[in-house]
């Protein structure tokens, strides 16, 4: 028996994405709890952590923590709107971007690297999910609550 509603371990997309919401909750407590921490993993010896640093970082994780979480809510929602996809994809590939930037600039490592083409997978994947036509099932669950045209 699983604690999964059946469209979601009947849809690998979905449960990678599901995975990956609860890495990004996690990843992004640790980087709340412990911004020092994650940042002297993450960040060169050109940029050191500094009380500013690991502040900005903490806010980042809070964030992260957001997003996992929005993410999440909205693969176990039945009927939930499909907008979210798009915005968490955004944030996803504006992170890739960013931490790529930083990389470039020497202001983090090979290590953020991997992060920001992890972040690049699961824009590409909440693309797919967002583009993706609804199954049978999902449009039931979806229309199951509209009556018809609102009358005013």
């Amino acid at each position: 028996m699983t604690l999964l509603p059946a469209r979601m371990t009947g849809d690998p997309l979905r449960l990678v994405l599901l995975a990956i919401a609860a890495v990004t909750v996690v990843t992004g407590a640790c980087q709340m709890v412990a911004p020092g921490l994650v940042l002297e993993l993450l960040s060169t010896d050109s940029a050191r952590s500094s009380s500013l640093s690991r502040h900005l970082f903490a806010t980042v994780g809070m964030f992260m923590i957001v997003i996992g979480g929005l993410l999440a809510q909205q693969l176990l929602s039945p009927g939930a709107p499909s907008f979210p996809l798009l915005w968490v994809g955004l944030q996803k590939f504006g992170a890739f971007v960013l931490v790529t930037a930083g990389v470039a600039r020497d202001l983090f490592t090979g290590l953020a690297l991997l992060v920001a083409l992890f972040d690049l997978a699961t824009a590409g994947l909440c693309w797919l999910l967002w583009r993706r036509p609804p199954r049978p099932a999902e449009s039931l669950v979806a229309t199951a609550g509209t009556t018809g045209p609102e009358i005013r």
